[in-house]
């Protein structure tokens, strides 16, 4: 059966078939989002146990951060190429063998390269996943409603990763690993008796050298950035590779402008929605990431927070994500998503604020929450606006790579957000030891994550420029003739 044409109508009446596909291909970028916030809190007990110093142990994050971040372009175009279902079957059964092994192994080294394994297929399930949707629900409210599902379960996995991982790094770290193992199989079960089979969108040929040197381009742009805060920002290693990374999209660009069949079509980024929802998801996304680091170092290095109370001080934004995001798809349509997500991205900003400007000694009720509450709703309000905005008005045959585009500036973004807060976090600490080093660089790294939350307003507010975009629909995609 070909999907290249919507299996729903436009009602919002589906059959169990089609919940089961949604259901199926949702819980897999869920388990996705999960694997990436679970391993968080274990981190220490983890370094305790294999004997890994502070620069290994950043790679359980970083390695994973790395191979997904750099290969989603790729995993996105494979899975117009290849297919959506042969693409998606074959990532979950490589996702579900490496969590295995993860909580197996006994090694730091392997433990690392577990988690390359478990990104790289994070980057091929993540694109196939949000394309199988977008090619199966008819454009409009089916596909919003759909989206607003598909978005809950990966905003939701990645909250219940922080409080998983508080609850199982008590019983034992390797549990973190184990976890995503029965349901990867009950997933992976499911795709295989439910997915559609589908033709590969386009053939012809494969843009290998596009493939080549766009992925190394941004497996070293990733790397660069995770390495940089540690290695430093003006060191003449980290310049000379930002200035190989610019060479290598320069080279990047040079080959999809004349390739028959790129990997990238240059001509889709003329649309202005997915160009503004790839730029906003890098910035809302690399702000959240830098307070949520921040944050728990400071429950838990500060405050003395356990690792179970630590992830419980994150759960009511994980809760408000859970039962808001299904319920949004209504609104979406009413008022269009440059309207939620500037919402979302406002909630946020006051969020960060308030918890710059709050005082510290104030309880959790009174100093945490409010901010936890806010985080909860601008994920709730942005989230499922993104993937609307950055996918919506689409050819099918382009619907992998317009999937793949939008997790790699989710990816990247949240990689560069990471390591300016990471470094501003240190610098801020020189001179002091301990908690108090934490307590120096404080302020200044919230009010870094603050000014990428104006930046995100910023570009938020481009798109109320007139009553045009209601869900981005109405978006020009350049026809493939003007690749150019």
């Amino acid at each position: 059966m070909s999907t290249t044409s919507p299996l729903s109508t436009t009602s919002t009446r589906w059959d169990a078939r089609l919940w089961g596909v949604l259901l199926t291909v949702s819980l897999v970028v869920g388990l996705d989002a999960l694997d990436v916030s679970m391993v968080g809190v274990a981190l220490p007990v983890i370094q305790a146990d294999l004997g890994l110093s502070t620069s290994a142990l950043q790679w359980v994050v970083s390695g994973y951060v790395l191979s997904y971040g750099g290969l989603l372009l790729l995993g996105g175009r494979t899975a117009d190429l290849l297919g959506r279902r042969r693409v998606f079957l074959v990532a979950v059964a490589v996702f579900t063998v490496t969590s295995l092994l993860g909580g197996l192994v006994d090694n730091g080294v392997l433990l690392i390269v577990t988690r390359l394994l478990k990104g790289a297929s994070a980057a091929f399930t993540a694109p196939a996943a949000l394309s199988i949707i977008t090619t199966t629900f008819a454009e409009g409210p089916a596909r919003n409603r759909a989206l607003g599902i598909f978005a809950v379960f990966g905003a939701s996995g990645y909250s219940a990763g922080l409080v998983f991982s508080g609850v199982l790094t008590e019983v034992g770290w390797r549990w973190t690993f184990f976890l995503p193992v029965p349901i990867a199989l009950i997933a992976l079960v499911a795709a295989y008796r439910l997915l559609p089979h589908d033709r590969p969108e386009r053939s012809g040929g494969y843009d290998l050298p596009g493939a080549v040197t766009g992925v190394a381009a941004m497996l070293l742009l990733v790397y660069t950035v995770v390495e940089a805060p540690e290695v430093g920002w003006a060191a003449p290693r980290t310049l000379l590779q930002f200035v190989a990374t610019a060479v290598l999209l320069a080279a990047f660009v040079f080959v999809e402008r004349r390739s028959a069949h790129p990997l990238v079509r240059l001509g889709i980024l003329r649309s202005g929605p997915l160009a503004r929802a790839n730029l906003g998801v890098s910035v809302f996304f690399g702000a959240y990431l830098g307070f949520q680091f921040v944050v728990m170092l400071y429950f838990q290095s500060v405050l003395q927070w356990s690792a179970l109370q630590t992830a419980l001080g994150f759960l009511p934004a994980a809760l408000i994500v859970a039962f808001g995001s299904p319920r949004m798809d209504p609104l979406i349509d009413r008022v269009g998503t440059s309207r939620t997500i500037a919402a979302g991205v406002i909630a946020h900003l006051a969020g960060y604020l308030l918890f710059l400007l709050v005082d510290r000694d104030a309880p959790y009720v009174l100093g945490v929450l409010p901010s936890m509450i806010l985080l909860g709703a601008g994920f709730t309000l942005a989230f499922a606006s993104f993937n609307i905005q950055a996918t919506a008005g689409i050819p099918d045959d382009e619907q992998g790579l317009a999937g793949g585009l939008l997790n790699t500036s989710l990816q990247v973004g949240g990689a560069i957000g990471l390591a300016i807060v990471t470094a501003v976090l240190v610098a801020g600490g020189e001179g002091h030891t301990g908690p108090d080093a934490l307590l120096a660089g404080f302020t200044p790294a919230l009010t870094v994550i603050t000014g990428f939350a104006v930046l995100g307003l910023v570009i938020a507010l481009t798109g109320l420029r007139g009553r045009r975009d209601r869900t981005a629909a109405s978006a020009e995609i350049a026809p493939a003739a003007d690749a150019s």
